[in-house]
């Protein structure tokens, strides 16, 4: 049984000034790169001499409260913070109008109209516009047919592609990027992706290694290799933190989303959705009861969390299988309950005073226990119920290549009961992906039950799905996947949930494939599973980039090596829980950081390849 070192992520509880300070606790101090981000945008906003008031394009809230709180903003007098919507901007005395905003055609038009609509009253006024992440010719030149281009004193870009979520997670929230690559054959976010990995190359020094599998991983890696050339004469003298990157493409794996997770940040992100590192849970849990009092007056606010490894707590639970986390709660309740107790033992001044100064972080570690306890609760409620285990029953049937090629009866009553059609559409994908396609009668059965049921206007939808291979009819040629499943032991019986051995136990019984081959790749390397590469999607390759004369790491005795693994459309908790477990193996001499184009689940994966999502009451 492989032995665990102690993660190096032992992180203290943050105070306000120290919002980021769990960044800087890993490999690989990724505060570097948030310092970097503030440091561009104090820039911008000091070119706009006077007070300000900013409009956000709303998408851009969540990942910019990542880098910036309101205290900056304000320290570089921005007074006023509005949503950008049709129609008259809200009133507010202020010199300069600052639009943040993605490049984004729908978006121009509701500036235009902020714009037409202003009063001229305020004919003084400034506008600005800043976009996010690069400038686009097409917003602008639609801002000139729209008459309001040269309204604008200030037209610039801020480049905010990676942005820090915790001590070794990056993510550029680029949405579509899966639709993008996949379904509409769109490259932007590849540009993007190559922009953010030379932008980290210039803070953490050039990554001498370069891996990839897939379509999309060989256009980035071209990508990058061919801006290296361009800035040639410019290199930075800046030893290497990374020593290899690894490129995925999604489509290499497309089983593992469609998964349940059976982590406890994975269920808390499929059941409630973790969004830029918050959470918002039901109020009636949280509600502080006094003795005596009956339950009146409950909240109606949905209670919001943040959750990063800043919180101690979580940082000791997030990656553990959901089946564990009850035992790590119960035996951190008794370690702090003993420490208040200690206080009846504080007897001299000296220990009265010693004891008084811990109880702030005891407090603190107090209300972190009650929070986790109350999430648990709450996600134990579902995890404990018939149709949970009835749809997980199912997954794990698919993925051991049992009746994988015939009609599910489970499917069926789900359609006959109009169960959400996502919960459908992840059952039937993830039988495809698990049968290398459909037959031809299954898949006309399936279609059809479900645009009977659902709507025809969902036939866009399953035209995308089978377009992005998640959904498609048998070709003649064989399911490679039980040869895949075997050779890469992709399935594991009894895993063990509550001390790992593997990183099947973040599925209970499934290996993430994206994060076996990453483990292959460090040991034994890839030419041991050339077969089963060539079995999957997308050429695999190699590349190696030239370091400036001494900068070549001299590696201490038992250092490790630090892999950069980025997900190229989309990531889940599971898989980052995964690739975890391997930094803290103690003989894998290997910590990976994850950086990818956005964090996701199977929810809001297919939901960004249909054409209509369905309604929250479906």
């Amino acid at each position: 049984m492989m032995r665990l070192r102690r993660s190096h992520l032992i992180c203290c509880a943050a105070s306000k000034e120290k919002m980021a300070a769990h960044l800087s606790y890993g490999r690989v101090n990724l505060n570097i790169l948030r310092e970097a981000a503030r440091k561009e945008l104090r820039e911008f906003l000091d070119k706009c001499a006077g007070s300000k008031a900013i409009v956000w394009d709303e998408y851009l809230t969540g990942p910019f409260g990542l880098i910036a709180q309101y205290s900056l903003l304000k320290e570089h007098e921005v007074e006023k913070m509005f949503t950008l919507k049709n129609g008259r901007l809200p009133p507010a005395d202020v010199k300069n109008i600052i639009f943040f905003v993605r490049p984004r055609l729908e978006l121009m038009d509701i500036i235009a109209d902020n714009i037409t609509s202003e009063d001229r009253r305020h004919s003084s006024r400034d506008f600005h516009i800043l976009f996010v992440p690069r400038r686009s010719m097409l917003c602008e030149q639609r801002l000139k047919e729209q008459g309001v281009l040269a309204s604008f004193i200030n037209i610039d870009e801020y480049i905010l592609d990676l942005i820090p979520y915790d001590g070794d997670l990056l993510s550029m929230e680029y949405e579509s990027a899966f639709r993008e690559c996949y379904l509409e054959n769109d490259q932007t976010s590849l540009y993007h992706t190559a922009k953010g990995l030379m932008t980290l190359q210039a803070l953490y020094g050039t990554i001498p290694q370069i891996y990839g599998k897939g379509e999309c991983a060989r256009l980035v890696a071209n990508m990058m290799l061919r801006m290296k050339r361009e800035f040639a004469g410019s290199q930075n003298q800046i030893l290497p933190v990374f020593d290899t990157l690894l490129l995925l493409d999604r489509n290499v794996d497309l089983l593992t989303p469609l998964a349940t997770q059976l982590t406890y940040e994975g269920l808390i992100d499929e059941i409630y959705g973790i969004s830029n590192g918050y959470v918002k849970l039901p109020p009636e849990k949280f509600a502080q009861k006094k003795q005596g009092e009956g339950s009146k007056d409950l909240p109606t606010e949905p209670k919001k969390l943040q959750l990063n490894s800043a919180e101690e707590l979580y940082a000791e639970i997030r990656d553990k299988n959901f089946n564990a986390v009850g035992a790590a709660l119960s035996k951190k309740a008794k370690i702090i309950s003993a420490a208040f107790e200690e206080r009846h033992n504080a007897k001299t001044v000296g220990e009265i005073k010693q004891f008084v100064s811990q109880l702030p972080h005891m407090q603190a570690a107090r209300s972190s226990l009650a929070n986790h306890t109350s999430i648990a609760e709450l996600i134990k409620d579902i995890t404990t119920s018939e149709a949970f285990f009835d749809n997980l029953t199912v997954e794990q049937e698919f993925m051991t290549g049992v009746d994988t090629d015939k009609v599910n009866t489970y499917i069926e009553d789900c359609i006959a009961q109009k169960d959400p059609l996502i919960k459908i559409l992840r059952l039937v994908c993830m039988q495809s992906v698990c049968n290398n396609g459909l037959k031809h009668k299954v898949m006309d059965y399936y279609k059809r039950e479900i645009l009977q049921t659902y709507g025809y206007e969902h036939i866009l939808t399953l035209n995308n799905l089978e377009k992005a291979g998640l959904l498609k009819p048998q070709t003649g040629s064989r399911n490679n996947y039980p040869t895949i499943r075997k050779t890469l032991k992709l399935w594991m019986e009894d895993a063990n949930e509550q001390n790992p051995n593997d990183i099947s136990y973040v599925y209970s019984g499934y290996s993430p494939l994206s994060i076996r081959l990453t483990q292959i790749l460090a040991r034994p390397g890839w030419r041991s599973i050339e077969e089963v590469l060539k079995m999957l999607p997308g050429p695999h390759f190699e590349e190696r980039q030239q370091l400036p004369s001494g900068l070549h790491k001299k590696r201490q005795q038992g250092e490790n090596r630090t892999t950069l693994v980025f997900f190229l459309g989309g990531v889940t908790y599971a898989e980052i829980a995964a690739l975890r477990f391997l930094s803290q193996v103690e003989d894998s001499g290997m910590e990976y950081v994850i950086a990818t184009t956005k964090l996701i689940n199977g929810t809001t994966w297919i939901k960004s390849l249909m054409d209509r999502p369905e309604s929250p009451t479906q």
